[in-house]
């Protein structure tokens, strides 16, 4: 099956803004124009304060004896990761990575309440940012929810409204990436069927059908949306080339591993090329590929869908 096609998101554009000079209040020089305001180093200050509350706390929580440091350590390695890379995006140089102290002790089940609400904290008002920013907050929303999971936080991460009002024109700008996604489900729902078929009559085929089911539904649901902006969803291929040969249950788990892998790469893309108001079904889609990846034995990434 050849990998969906990537979406490359690249908006180049030079913005002027011819401003009169006025007398600056010193009287000593006139005053230079007011920058714009970047909408994107609030969103990043508050994901950095959320992601240095959560260090501070993997911190406590590493100093007490007994405690399962195997599966804390490389949880706390990743959010080291996040906010290097929120940082990254500041106009100024910024602290290195450090936690905030955190006010008590915390268990592992607070630890895990804390990374579902920071997954659900990055993506409130992540309408308003840039692509590439929202693009980074959904796959590290996703990776907030990995960890909450593998801490035994299995409730639903809530993914926020769109902040800005969808219109026709907004709709058909989404098109040629949903068209995209849309592809990307019909060759996973193919996939899907491979899986199952070579999987024995236990739970893993089970597992295979429920999840060939969500694919389905996240199919219908984008033909659904397509269909409300008057565009002919893209018809499923006769067959679908496989990556790599399947003859048994190992090539089957390959198999899924390598399609939810890719459909990952796909989401993230496409919270970064839909118009704003489209991005929470992306970053929902982002997210629930990612826990897939992982419970069919996905290595674990800090930014899923982000290569290296």
């Amino acid at each position: 099956m050849q990998p969906p096609s990537r979406r490359t998101f690249l908006a180049l554009g030079l913005l002027t803004t011819l401003t009169a000079c006025t007398a600056d209040p010193r009287g000593d020089r006139p005053a230079g124009p007011t920058p714009p305001r970047d909408p994107d180093t609030p969103a990043r200050l508050r994901a950095i304060a959320d992601t240095d509350l959560l260090l501070g706390a993997y911190d406590n929580l590493l100093t007490v004896p007994g405690t399962p440091t195997a599966l804390l350590q490389p949880l706390r390695d990743d959010t080291v990761q996040h906010r290097a890379a929120l940082v990254q995006g500041l106009p100024t140089a910024s602290p290195s990575p450090t936690s905030t102290p955190y006010r008590s002790l915390p268990t592992l089940a607070e630890l895990a309440v804390m990374e579902h609400r920071t997954a659900e904290s990055h993506l409130d008002g992540f309408g308003e940012v840039s692509p590439p920013l929202a693009r980074l907050l959904a796959s590290i929303s996703a990776s907030n929810a990995l960890h909450a999971a593998a801490l035994g936080d299995q409730t639903p991460v809530k993914t926020p409204n769109g902040s800005a009002e969808a219109t026709p024109a907004t709709g058909s700008a989404a098109v040629p990436a949903l068209q995209t996604a849309l592809g990307a489900e019909h060759a996973a729902v193919y996939g899907y069927g491979v899986v199952g078929a070579h999987l024995p009559d236990d739970p893993q085929r089970t597992d295979a059908r429920t999840t060939h089911a969500a694919h389905q539904a996240q199919r219908d649901a984008w033909q659904r949306l397509l269909t409300t902006f008057t565009a002919a969803p893209t018809p499923a291929a006769g067959g679908y080339r496989l990556p790599f040969p399947v003859t048994g249950p190992t090539d089957a788990t390959r198999l899924a591993i390598h399609l939810e892998t890719r459909l990952t790469t796909v989401y993230a893309d496409l919270v970064a090329d839909v118009p704003a108001p489209y991005r929470p079904l992306a970053a929902t889609a982002l997210r629930e590929t990612t826990l897939r990846a992982r419970h069919w034995g996905a290595p674990a990434t800090p930014f899923p869908g982000i290569p290296g």
